[in-house]
């Protein structure tokens, strides 16, 4: 039987604040920042499930899959977040990792009434994305009880794709619904039900493991580089070239020369001047090493080369 709203972690009055009206501005921060440290120690008691999703994303997307996260309000449009960020980031192709919401792009900006008590919206917007068993689903949602998120869990399910639940709440309905369930109990909110504060903020820190840990599985980080990202602005050209001179520790015209060659890929550039060789050879040993730096120059480094302790 589904628990009554007010049994839910997030929906009861958290006792350390509830003279929040009455406080100077002050002790409501302190208050908020006190909540707030209670949010990293709740998602570490997580971790074991967060690596399982993990899994579950490296399998889906290293064999030709995707990564969707699904939600409602804020949980929603924090995996929309987390999934636009990946591309500039990771390099991946905006389809790899994407984020459905219900209500869609509108309810992103104000809210879409309903959206989220629809089971049948999610089947429809997971269908719209042709989801298929390759893929993996992450349903979100705080409360861990919404309709929108369960019925998309479920149509998952039901075609064979690998999903996972991620709520801010313990004994969460939607933990029934997938394959693997993370739940964050944060405990109650600082205001009553608010759940875009610590909810929210230990659905972000969760969202950022699943994507970063899955990125640097599949070959897109080298040490603690992000050498697939796209130089798309002044910011992150300069960002690449200094990426390179950190894994090289090559000086800065060497770094620019090698991504010029290599088309701003700084991965390729990495290869390329470890290596001593050009561009389409660095390609060629990244290809064969399926992506992965590390395997792409190891023992091929010359004498001359001065790697940082990023190897």
């Amino acid at each position: 039987m589904t628990a009554p709203v007010s049994a839910v972690t997030t929906e009861q009055q958290n006792p350390r604040t509830r003279a929040l009206d009455a406080m100077s501005v002050t002790e409501l921060l302190t208050a908020m920042n006190e909540e707030d440290r209670r949010v990293p120690v709740a998602v570490a008691a997580a971790i074991g499930q967060i690596a399982r999703a993990v899994d579950l994303a490296v399998a889906a997307l290293g064999a030709g899959g995707r990564l969707i996260y699904l939600g409602a309000g804020t949980s929603g449009r924090l995996g929309v977040l987390d999934a636009a960020e990946c591309p500039p980031t990771f390099g991946t192709d905006p389809g790899q990792v994407r984020g459905v919401l219900a209500g869609g792009r509108a309810a992103m900006f104000e809210a879409v009434e309903n959206a989220e008590d629809s089971v049948e919206f999610a089947v429809a917007d997971l269908q719209a994305i042709e989801l298929s068993a390759a893929d993996v689903v992450v349903g979100i949602a705080a409360s861990g009880r919404t309709p929108y998120v369960i019925g998309g869990l479920d149509h998952a399910r039901a075609i064979g794709a690998a999903t996972v639940a991620l709520a801010a709440n313990p004994n969460a309905e939607i933990s029934e619904h997938a394959d693997v369930a993370i739940e964050i109990d944060n405990g109650p909110e600082v205001l009553t039900g608010s759940t875009r504060l610590k909810a929210g903020t230990s659905q972000k820190l969760v969202l950022n493991m699943i994507s970063t840990a899955t990125m640097v599985r599949l070959g897109k980080v080298y040490g603690n580089l992000m050498v697939d990202v796209r130089p798309t602005n002044e910011k992150l050209v300069d960002r690449a070239v200094r990426i390179v001179q950190a894994a090289t520790g090559c000086d800065r015209s060497r770094a620019e020369s090698a991504l010029a060659d290599a088309d701003g890929h700084a991965k390729t550039a990495i290869v390329a001047v470890l290596c001593g060789i050009g561009a389409a050879a660095a390609r060629e040993r990244l290809a064969d090493a399926h992506g992965f730096v590390r395997a792409a120059i190891d023992d091929a480094a010359p004498a001359g080369a001065a790697p940082t302790d990023q190897r």
